[in-house]
């Protein structure tokens, strides 16, 4: 069985985010922190929730064969583009960003969304399986769009996704986030599994 690694990243060009590689032998995940927590609600910040979720999902490809590296595990301020390029220096397959989304409003609107460079090859379709899986949690499914001026699209040397769940400044994906969190990192893994098992096991 070839074991592969698996990097997720966070969302906007100036935040930083939970970045997860998928690599042969091993995989790095990364987030947002340090002196940028990304989008903000209230007491809400979006380093904590995709520093939480990103190692929650990390911990359930571990456990399925896939090779995790983290770009970081406590509160520390990575660039989007040192991010892609720690993916490309460790040789990642794929590299998945993990945020949340905010809108100009609170409750202006809800649901996850996946960004890619284009909606077609390898990330077009993790991307469409991961919303698939949140949206069977409960979540808006938003759709795939294409982002391809967000430099962890654009820099890095395999397919990349990133994924918004949900938006951290409205509160009914706040709730989901919380009463449900286990099942959306097991919703996010999956996606990611059934995109790339049958390399796991070529």
């Amino acid at each position: 069985m070839t074991r592969e690694s698996l990097q997720i990243l966070g969302k906007r060009e100036d935040c930083e985010s939970g970045p997860l590689f998928i690599y042969k032998n091993s995989s790095c995940i990364s987030v947002h922190g340090g002196a940028n927590p990304g989008a903000t609600y209230n007491e809400r910040k979006e380093s904590e929730d995709v520093l939480a979720l990103t190692l929650a999902v990390g911990s359930i490809l571990e456990e399925n064969g896939v090779d995790v590296y983290y770009t970081r595990t406590t509160d520390v301020y990575e660039s989007p583009y040192q991010k892609a390029q720690e993916g490309n220096e460790v040789g990642g397959d794929y590299f998945v960003s993990i945020h949340r989304n905010s809108s100009p409003y609170p409750n202006q609107y809800s649901g996850v969304e996946s960004l890619v460079y284009n909606r077609y090859g390898a990330a077009a379709r993790m991307a469409y399986n991961i919303n698939a899986r949140l949206e069977q949690v409960g979540f808006v499914n938003l759709g795939v769009n294409e982002r391809p001026n967000l430099v962890v699209l654009n820099s890095t040397n395999m397919p990349a996704v990133l994924v918004e769940v949900g938006f951290i400044n409205t509160d009914a994906d706040n709730e989901l986030f919380d009463s449900r969190f286990d099942e959306i990192a097991r919703a996010i893994a999956d996606g990611i599994l059934e995109s790339v098992q049958p390399t796991l096991h070529s």
